[in-house]
């Protein structure tokens, strides 16, 4: 289980820090795959428009929260 919270928190924090780099500037390394919470999520979620970048790095915290969470469980 700790395992797949780790995998979730990497692809989480991967998926905010590519979006916020695709924010600023274009993403062109595996934009497809780490932007998918940029490119398809947040333009469904109306209450996003105009906070993209905030969204992301949300994203990224939460990951990186996760990551933290998920090492702190050992046994």
């Amino acid at each position: 289980m700790r395992r797949n919270i780790q995998l979730l928190g990497l692809v989480l924090a991967a998926q905010g820090i590519s979006g916020a780099v695709n924010r600023v500037a274009v993403q062109p390394f595996l934009g497809i795959v780490l932007n998918f919470f940029d490119r398809v999520v947040i333009p469904r979620l109306g209450f996003l428009t105009g906070y993209e970048l905030y969204a992301n790095l949300v994203l990224a915290a939460f990951g990186l929260l996760l990551l933290l969470i998920a090492a702190s469980r050992r046994r």
